[in-house]
């Protein structure tokens, strides 16, 4: 049978008629030609379909192409094309073929460099340094399609042929490196990112305003060597000729030789980190060669946020991924709306303040809802919305009125410790936004999964109470995650974070609203180890909590020094630069496994970690066999003595044996109240249904019902992984994950 005669017997058995197939397929392939062009050109083809010659600018990503809002790429090269500008993308070149980088042929503007939605440190490694073996944001799922220190790599491959196109890089990996910095990878101090690149300039922050800037300075004739003047970028210079209004950091050599002068130096750089107080920093690198900060741009209005919002992204992965399953990455946040941006937090773990700034701007409820009502229109789309937030999801404005037009204080913090007199804490506004977003047709569910500042409810006396209400009704699904990440008072206060009473009352009140709904919900406390100011005494203070708790979280975050943290200079020069005081740092590996095992203390695998742990704490009170202990003494038979739901069940000690195995589930807390009795602060919770669940992050599954948990799933704890939403989002907390509030 000829291939035609065979075409045509297969079109007849569907009904077809003869030529009827051959019509369908130029159908199809039309279609998904005309799909393709929605996106921007990433081959020579694509660009003569749009009849380009050049391009203005190439941006080189270490992401897949992925265009959607949530991806700095996205934004920043769509901003430009509403900026006349012609783009193409370069996504993933490989770094070992200079060719690579020349794909789209020499560009008449210049060169736009990134690492990705991630720092490619954290992307590949764990904090323990141990390679990772997938990457969310390549094709499939598929790792080591992109170099260490992937901005580094790829500008300097650009350099090599391309000798005097203009580079300008930009996002996480460049932003938080911009000056010199701690790399944990190598354990050393590193020079301006902008300089071992050999890059021109560093767009750093949110880019909206310095990139559209740069792209008409360099259009208007400018030499990129004359771009000394825009807000929100990084130069080099041999003089300081024309440099005015500055103020002159601690040299590099200086902060090689010593590390309280890198303290210093990162103290200035965080206080002059707000776009209406900051001033210009100088940092020397010898007596002919400076890198020259200029202040932070402005914000975002709330009229801009949205227009960024509006800019056609086609809200998918590039289909030259189809093949390999697409972009995992995109999966996480396809359903979710980006309502905020910047945070008031300061988490010392958190790079956020420093990348967006403490100014929270936001976007309109109409922006949202049309959003939203997009989504309804997309075939994947299961009626749930899986988040509606930001870095913190419950800041829907500045903290105060002096910051929208005299910026934020300088050595002031508006939460933590305590929280400043002039803060605003009102959630009337989110209240309403999720209110809107129910009614939108198509939607059967909004969930909040990007974090809950649970002292800021605390803080608002008008609005918390229905707040809370409203979130247990309608916006968490068996699990809400909350990021008190210790108890120690000594440790919450080199975090950042609020006194641990406050969280015993936020979760108070999260149960009696669930017991209004008639929910049966449960917190999720976020837990943190080896953070500094943690010793072996700290540690068990959380253990005990975590006994107390009645579960063991199955994965334990350890504090991961990322470039652009308070905590990360800590950790360097056992200082914190707030206050310039000795701060103690669990540096070494085993002593950091064994704060780790201690809140896993249930695991049979930590038994004689724990011991040696509970032995150096001087907490040998705790090595026994009643419901108080976490381990039972060397040399006895079984494990731990207190056991949660779905431990397995051992058989019943003979009345009054002292031996007799205890049940976390008995277990009192520190108020005396059987732990069974509470959600975050002991409920047990049911059991993991294996290891997958574990590695899973939270709420990761793409069309899950129940995304943040679901019901019956068993709480953990972040994971060092990718995307704290280690997200794909332009932020980066700690270790680089969406991890929030």
């Amino acid at each position: 049978m000829t291939k035609r005669s065979a075409n045509r017997k297969d079109a007849a058995r569907a009904g077809e008629r003869p030529g009827e197939r051959t019509r369908s397929d130029k159908q199809a392939a039309e279609d998904a030609r005309a799909y393709r062009a929605r996106f921007l050109p990433v081959n020579r083809e694509d660009m003569r379909e749009r009849g380009w010659d050049e391009c203005d600018f190439v941006y080189v990503s270490g992401d897949a192409y992925v265009d959607h809002s949530s991806f700095g790429a996205a934004i920043i090269c769509r901003l430009l094309e509403a900026n006349h500008y012609k783009v193409g993308i370069i996504a993933q070149p490989d770094w070992r073929d200079p060719e690579s980088v020349a794909a789209l042929g020499r560009p008449c503007l210049g060169f736009l460099v990134s690492s990705g939605n991630m720092d490619s440190m954290v992307n590949h490694y764990t904090v323990a340094k141990k390679r990772r073996h997938s990457d969310a944001f390549s094709p499939g799922g598929e790792g080591g399609l992109r170099p260490d220190h992937a901005v580094v790599v790829y500008s300097n491959l650009i350099r090599r042929v391309f000798k005097d196109v203009p580079i300008i890089i930009g996002g996480i990996e460049a932003s938080l490196r911009r000056l010199a910095h701690y790399d944990y990878w190598s354990d050393s101090l590193k020079r301006s990112i902008l300089l071992d690149s050999n890059a021109d300039l560093v767009s750093y922050g949110m880019g909206e305003h310095s990139i559209v800037e740069i792209a008409d300075a360099l259009n208007s004739g400018l030499s990129v060597s004359d771009l000394t003047f825009i807000d929100g970028t990084v130069f080099r210079t041999r003089s300081l000729e024309h440099v005015y209004d500055y103020e002159l950091l601690p040299a590099y050599s200086a902060m090689r030789a010593n590390p309280r002068a890198y303290a210093e130096s990162f103290a200035i750089q965080y206080a002059n980190s707000d776009h209406v107080t900051g001033k210009r920093l100088v940092e020397p690198y010898g007596e002919h060669e400076f890198v020259v900060q200029n202040p932070p741009a402005a914000p975002l209005s709330t009229a801009e946020l949205d227009a960024v919002y509006r800019l056609p992204f086609v809200r998918a992965a590039h289909p030259d991924y189809d093949a390999a399953g697409g972009v995992p990455a995109i999966k996480e946040v396809k359903f979710s709306l980006a309502s905020n941006r910047g945070c008031f937090g300061e988490c010392a773990f958190c790079a956020l303040t420093f990348h967006q700034g403490r100014v929270v701007q936001v976007r309109s409820h109409a922006s949202l809802v049309a959003e939203a009502e997009e989504m309804t229109h997309d075939a994947d789309f299961k009626g749930y919305i899986h988040d509606v937030g930001g870095p913190t999801a419950n800041f829907r404005a500045p903290a105060c009125r002096k910051q929208v037009d005299h910026g934020a204080c300088r050595g002031r913090r508006c939460l933590a410790p305590e929280p400043c007199k002039k803060l605003i804490a009102d959630h009337s506004d989110y209240i309403r936004l999720l209110r809107e977003l129910r009614e939108v047709p198509g939607v059967k569910k909004v969930f909040v999964r990007s974090g809950i500042r649970f002292d800021y409810v605390m803080l608002d006396e008008k609005h918390g109470r229905e707040f809370v209400r409203e979130l247990a009704e309608h916006h968490v699904s068996g699990q809400l995650r909350v990021a008190p990440e210790h108890v120690s008072h000594g440790v919450l206060s080199c975090m950042g974070k609020p006194d641990h009473a406050i969280y015993e009352r936020f979760v108070s009140l999260f149960e009696e609203e669930n017991a209004r709904a008639g929910k049966k919900q449960f917190i999720v406390p976020y837990l943190m180890s080896s953070h500094p100011g943690s010793t072996m005494k700290e540690a068990v203070e959380l253990a005990e909590f975590v006994r107390d708790m009645g579960f063991n979280p199955e994965q334990v975050s350890d504090f991961y020094p990322t470039p652009g943290s308070l905590a990360t200079v800590m950790y360097f020069t056992g200082l914190d630069p707030r206050t310039m005081e000795p701060v103690y740092v669990p540096k070494n590996p085993h002593e950091k496994a064994l704060q780790r095992a201690l809140i896993q203390y249930r695991d049979p695998k930590n038994r004689d970690l724990v011991r040696e742990a509970l032995h150096r704490a001087g907490r040998e009170d705790l090595i026994g066999f009643d419901a108080k202990c976490l381990v039972r003494p060397e040399g006895t038979r079984g494990g731990a003595p207190s056991k949660g739901k779905g431990t397995p069940k051992k058989k019943a000690a003979p009345k009054g044996d002292a031996r007799r195995s205890g049940s976390s589930g008995g277990a009192l807390s520190r108020k005396g109240k059987s732990s069974r009795s509470t959600g975050g602060r002991g409920k047990p919770a049911r059991q993991s249904g294996g290891k997958d669940e574990a590695r899973r992050s939270p709420g990761s599954k793409s069309g899950d019902p129940h995304p943040g948990g679901g019901k019956g799933k068993v709480p953990h704890s972040r994971t060092g992984g990718v995307n704290r939403k280690e997200s794909p989002g332009e932020g980066q907390r700690g270790r680089g994950t969406k991890r929030k509030g």
